[in-house]
């Protein structure tokens, strides 16, 4: 990868756990993100996928400056952007917007679509004319699919779909150069779920945008990604290229996560072993000592319970190269054939 435009170094943050109501004292630590590191390219898409309460969306957040960090860095163009504030931090968040989950809650209501999308030139009146703000908007309408003269019309009066159209338009108002998406096909049907992944890649492609894509739809994932990041309790426990994960997994979770997705060819299902995990996962204020995977691992073994595996290339993958050595953070880390065929096809 070339010059990062984006890097993410040790992030981590940790809300205080209280009881009480007037005298409100602290019980607890929920430890939400916990040590998370990874670097985004020019152009490039990082998926992220976990399951839910891993801490996906506290990632976004912080990236966007939603959040700020209990600990570590977020670095955009070199600069660390955790310790901006006022102008400055003003200045970056041009540059770095976000496309939120829900279409039907992140859209005000009581706004025109016209106001929605143009709202980014009001925070930001140097990024286009007072007189020609309409003009954008409406081409940026066209850009994302929609008729540009639904400029007057307000949420209520779109479907889903194209509610998340509105949003990406909104995303797209200041000409950024990182896009955060957090889980923006998770609340559409499948069907629509293609045409918001197949605009996102044309996007992509007219803009040169730079995509962090959160999901736990694995398929989705893998279509639109160029790299891969598997996150679990707090951590990012296996990062590689698509098809490292997907076809050459070695961190246990990650082969179970591909276990469980549907397969629809009968002979592909009957040629996969399923990996069913026992136990649930733990509670972000009580974590495991070590390796916070051990509680549901079946190669779990007493150094897993005193030592907190690195994200690295295994040892005994270092050597021999391949795709399987990517980083992992796994004592016993093993390459395991995944049935993947039925991830290939995302989105068309």
């Amino acid at each position: 990868m070339a010059e990062p435009i984006l890097e993410v170094s040790r992030l981590v943050k940790h809300y205080p756990l209280t009881r009480g109501v007037l005298f409100r004292k602290q019980v607890g630590t929920v430890r939400a993100v916990d040590g998370v590191d990874f670097a985004l390219g020019r152009g490039e898409t990082l998926g992220i996928v976990g399951e839910s309460g891993c801490g996906k969306s506290t990632v976004a957040k912080m990236l966007v400056n939603l959040e700020r960090p209990t600990a570590g860095s977020i670095r955009y163009k070199g600069e660390d952007i955790t310790r901006l504030s006022g102008r400055a931090l003003k200045a970056v968040r041009r540059n770095i917007q976000m496309v939120f989950q829900d279409p039907y809650t992140s859209l005000n209501p009581r706004m025109t679509v016209g106001d929605i999308i143009g709202e980014p030139y009001d925070i930001h009146p140097e990024a286009a004319p007072r007189g020609d703000r309409r003009r954008r908007v409406q081409e940026l309408l066209d850009v994302v699919g929609l008729d540009p003269e639904y400029v007057n019309r307000y949420p209520h009066q779109f479907s889903g779909g194209q509610r998340q159209r509105i949003g990406i338009a909104r995303g797209l108002a200041l000409r950024p150069e990182v896009i955060v998406a957090d889980e923006p096909v998770s609340a559409l049907d499948v069907s629509v779920q293609a045409q918001v992944i197949n605009l996102m890649d044309r996007l992509q492609s007219e803009f040169d945008l730079a995509y962090v894509f959160i999901a736990h739809d694995l398929s989705i994932v893998r279509h639109i990604s160029d790299r891969v990041g598997v996150m679990y309790l707090g951590r990012i426990v296996e990062t590689g290229t698509d098809t490292e994960i997907y076809d050459h997994p070695t961190h246990p979770y990650t082969q179970a996560l591909l276990s469980a997705v549907p397969v629809p060819d009968p002979r592909a299902r009957e040629r996969r072993e399923r990996i069913l995990l026992s136990g649930d996962v733990p509670s972000p204020t009580n974590v495991p000592s070590g390796c916070r995977f051990r509680t549901r691992c079946w190669k779990a073994r007493e150094r897993c319970a005193v030592e907190v595996p690195a994200l690295a290339v295994p040892e005994e993958f270092r050597a021999a190269g391949g795709p399987a050595a990517h980083d992992s953070a796994c004592h016993f880390a093993e390459e395991k054939k995944v049935v993947a065929e039925e991830h290939r096809e995302g989105p068309a």
